[in-house]
This record gives C-alpha cells, structure tokens and sequence, in this order.
C-alpha cells in the first residue's frame, strides 16, 4: 500500500486507497449525470434531480459497499466525496448533448469503461481487508462497482443494467476484481495491481463494447406461446382447456378467431 497521505482537516484525497475510491465515486458521477439525460432514462429530471442522480451514481456503490461492511460510508466522513461527486454531476449535466441535441453516447460508453474497473478494485480490496474469502471479495467489487447504476436505472424506471444484455458489465467487474485480487496476492507493488487490474477491465469492457457481445439471452422453453402482452402460454398446459377455462384462468388470447365447433353450434 502506498504510504503517502494528502489530508486537509476531514478533507482526505490520498492515503488508505482513498485517491483510488474518489477516482471511482467521481467518474460514476459524471456517468449518472450523462445517463440521467440519456433519452431512455430522462423523465423529466430536473437540474438538482440530474445532481441527486449523479450523487447516486457516485457514491451509491461506495456506501453499499460500507454499509455491508459494516464501516462508516467513506462519503459521509469525508466531504472530498459529494464535493467531486456534485462538481462532476454538474459537468456531466452540461456535456451530456453535443451541437444538434446528438445526445454523446459514445462519450457516455467510453467513460462508463472508465469509471467501472475502479470501483470493482476497491471493493474487492476493501473486502479482502476485512478478511472476505475470494468469492465474498469478488461479490463486494461487483455489488460496489455495479450498485449505483442499478439506482438509477430504477429511479429512471427502467430495467437494471445488471439484469439484460450489457457487453458484459457484470463479468467485467467480476473480472477486474479476481484479477485484483490474483495480484495482490503474489504481494506486487498496490499500484501495479491496481493499474493491471484497470487495464484489463477497461480494455475487456471497451472491446466488448466495439465488437458488439453481449451476453446470450435465455431460451425460451418448448411450446411457448405469447400474447401479445408478453405473457407466456406454456402449450402443453393449455392443451385441450376451453376458451371459458382459458377466461377463467385469466389466459384467455383476445382476438381469437372462433373454432369450428363453436361456429357449427352458432349454426
């Protein structure tokens, strides 16, 4: 661990692997401002619910992380945090559209590969202090690096990123923090295994990214039917049920079209 300590009364940006959370809680914030405006997440937010949002972004995963640990949230005990954290959300508010109202979806991606590894490093370091096995160390990086967007997504109302097609975000975060993990215990200078680490999930995210892969979707069983509200209709449990048992069971498909036994009643 790096000896050196910056600190200016509760004020504290280096030392106990403090520079390398205010790197995480600050470019998490500026991406929760840029995604709070993003066309799929905005619901009319105003300026302060765009800083309120960059606010969950940046230290959400942070204080879950805390909490579940069961330490004082480093936000709250250090003003260095919400102070960068808003100062990002604001930058991140007035970014997020280039000329034409192209909103920067590029910039966007680009930063949210950034900001990712960092946070899955410091849980899983913060974890591993706190004498966490390798698999509890590696959930503490992927719920510390992934927790804040999973606030936003369901404040904005949309499904967390966690849950659908995402270029592997919750791999990359697992990823970077085994591999963290790996290295620090061969005993490797901290920032070597904290730059090696980041390399890796920065590049694994931006490649998956570029490259358009994505996690598979889950199949759907044999002898799905839908409605067109999405509900699924497993055939074989339908088979032989009447359209009043269908109506009954609340299954029933709207617009069907009569069947021929029905018809020859009618007749």
């Amino acid at each position: 661990m790096h000896q050196f300590e910056l600190t200016l009364g509760t004020w504290t940006f280096v030392g106990d692997a403090t520079l390398v959370d205010l790197i995480a809680a600050t470019t998490n914030a500026l991406n929760g401002a840029i995604l709070a405006r993003r066309p799929d997440h905005y619901r009319n937010f105003t300026f302060v619910g765009i800083i309120l949002m960059a606010l969950l972004g940046g230290i959400g995963g942070g204080v879950t992380r805390d909490v579940i640990l069961d330490t004082a949230p480093s936000a709250f005990t250090n003003p260095a945090y919400i102070t960068l954290c808003v100062a990002a959300g604001v930058l991140g508010y007035f970014i997020a559209y280039s000329r034409g109202q192209l909103f920067r979806e590029g910039l966007f991606q680009f930063m949210t590969s950034f900001s990712l590894p960092w946070y899955a490093i410091i849980g899983a370091q913060k974890a591993s202090e706190a004498g966490y096995p390798i698999l509890g160390a590696v959930a503490m990086g992927v719920i510390a690096s992934t927790a804040g967007r999973w606030l936003i997504d369901v404040s904005s109302g949309v499904p967390p990123k966690q849950f659908v097609r995402s270029e592997w975000f919750v791999v990359t975060a697992a990823g970077t923090s085994l591999l963290w993990i790996l290295l620090d215990a061969t005993g490797m200078s901290y920032w070597w295994t904290v730059l090696i680490a980041f390399a890796f999930g920065f590049v694994f995210r931006v490649v998956a990214l570029y490259v358009g892969w994505e996690e598979p979707l889950a199949t759907e069983p044999a002898g799905l039917h839908v409605h067109a509200d999405r509900r699924p209709l497993l055939g074989r449990k339908l088979a032989g049920k009447s359209q009043e048992e269908l109506r009954y069971l609340g299954l029933a498909v709207d617009g069907n079209p009569p069947s021929a036994a029905s018809t020859q009643t009618k007749d």
